[in-house]
């Protein structure tokens, strides 16, 4: 992959998000929160790759898939009006199909052009899938990396902003409820990652997202993670009681354990 092909996808995606531009105030706002928050995973993969022994080529491809990782969301919101896949359509799935069809891709190596569709496809399941090659692997947990450490900045602007100014599709339909799960609380215990489908309210929802940095993979990862105090940002909006902030501390032990094992290496 070339510059000149990464300069196309970037101009292709400008295109591309601008043909679901709307002059309804709410979708607008929607659609602009995807679109900040591809430009924020774009520069968040470039800060992983920095701390990375990537040659030009490889950080090219790293960038084109914090790009097109969720190109799936705005046919999606076009359609539903929902980000939430389960109330609409996987955009992982949606997002490869979408390159697929339009075949933006059409000018690179067929293995570059495979590996960005896998990445795509998967970026958002649950698990990583076992049956993916190394490299894929590889670029795959980047795009996850670089992705999580976004959206735990966009729930945070969310929960700070005036409900008049949050974008409707951020937001998951849960209770408000001052209740909070112990097995999502066991779960980050145990450094393990909480499922969605334990979450009943607001605060399981925080708390699932805490979770998340039991699935982060690279060192500049963490770094980023540490140096813009997401976790105490988010932690501060749940109720602080004993049993959560010791969540918190386990999380927080976790992330110390994890850059100071890079320290000494």
């Amino acid at each position: 992959m070339t510059e000149k092909d990464l300069e196309y996808f970037k101009n292709w995606f400008s295109d591309f998000t601008k043909s679901f531009y709307s002059s309804n105030e709410e979708d607008q706002k929607n659609i602009m929160l995807k679109v900040d928050h591809t430009r924020n995973v774009c520069k968040n993969i470039i800060e992983i790759t920095n701390d990375l022994s990537l040659d030009d080529n490889d950080k090219r491809l790293a960038e084109t898939l914090a790009l097109f990782h969720d190109v799936g969301r705005f046919p999606q919101y076009a359609k539903y009006k929902t980000f939430r896949d389960a109330d609409s359509i996987n955009h992982g799935l949606l997002g490869t199909k979408t390159l697929i069809h339009s075949d933006v891709l059409g000018q690179i190596p067929k293995d570059e052009q495979d590996l960005i569709k896998q990445v795509v496809k998967f970026h958002c399941a649950l698990t990583i899938p076992k049956s993916i090659n190394n490299k894929t692997l590889f670029f795959l947990k980047m795009i996850r990396d670089a992705d999580k450490l976004d959206i735990w900045r966009v729930f945070i602007v969310f929960y700070e902003a005036p409900e008049e100014e949050r974008a409707s599709a951020t937001a998951h339909n849960k209770p408000d409820t001052p209740e909070y799960s112990k097995d999502i609380l066991l779960r980050i215990n145990d450094r393990k990652i909480a499922s969605y489908s334990k979450v009943k309210n607001i605060n399981d929802f925080k708390l699932m997202k805490l979770s998340w940095v039991y699935d982060l993979h690279f060192n500049g990862s963490f770094r980023l993670l540490k140096e813009r105090d997401y976790i105490k940002s988010l932690a501060q909006k749940l109720p602080q009681t004993n049993d959560i902030l010791k969540a918190v501390a386990e999380i927080n032990k976790y992330i110390s354990e994890r850059l100071q094992s890079v320290q000494t290496k």
